[in-house]
């Protein structure tokens, strides 16, 4: 199978991700996640978000 059609299929629509180290970016891909959950609750700007959902790769 074609490693890139299935990371189509996969990627969440929408979200860009550059996070290189992150599980759920996939060869070059932009988010395999299920969901993504961003945070805190009390950002008050962009720089103050956070993806939680992130987990490094074990590279």
């Amino acid at each position: 199978m074609n490693e890139n059609k299935a990371c189509d299929r996969d990627c969440l629509s929408g979200i860009v991700c550059k996070v290189e180290n992150c599980i759920y970016n996939k060869s070059g891909c932009k988010c395999t996640a299920e969901e993504i959950k961003v945070g805190p609750a009390h950002a008050c700007c962009s720089s103050d978000t956070v993806c939680s959902t992130f987990k490094p790769s074990k590279h």
